[in-house]
């Protein structure tokens, strides 16, 4: 996984509140921030999309990609 260097500017003593918080979970403020941005949903327009929500988990995570090749060639090929 990439990363990269972010540069905020915050009161300084809602830093130092942070990083009382930080130490106290034994955690870093990059990894508060971090699993904090995850929480926002992506801003793919299709991510979100009522179908993909119905149809999302309906595969059980066991069948592969090469499961599903396999069904539409016994399905379409005979």
């Amino acid at each position: 996984m990439e990363t990269t260097k972010l540069t905020i500017r915050v009161r300084r003593e809602l830093l130092n509140n942070l990083k009382r918080y930080a130490e106290l979970r034994q955690t870093t403020v990059t990894r508060l921030i971090e699993s904090y941005m995850q929480q926002i949903p992506a801003q793919d327009p299709l991510g979100d999309a009522p179908i993909v929500r119905r149809l999302t988990g309906i595969v059980p995570s066991r069948f592969s990609e090469e499961d599903y090749k396999r069904h539409l060639d016994e399905k379409y090929d005979g």
